[in-house]
């Protein structure tokens, strides 16, 4: 039985980088009396009905 190179790359491996993650982009919507943080990775943020809040959310999900 022979090997056969399944990954097309002559057995060395792939000399390509990860691509970097992109950075996370927040930004706050409002919907009737309340403010929601929401990035650009899909998280969205509890309801709030203080924009400082929805911020300090926002914050929050950037920092960790």
């Amino acid at each position: 039985m022979q090997w056969e190179d399944t990954w097309g790359d002559g057995g060395e491996g792939s000399a390509e980088r990860p691509a970097a993650p992109e950075p996370h982009r927040t930004s706050t919507t409002e919907t009737g009396p309340f403010c929601n943080a929401v990035c650009s990775c899909g998280w969205r943020g509890p309801a709030r009905r203080a924009r400082g809040r929805a911020r300090a959310d926002a914050a929050a999900h950037t920092e960790g």
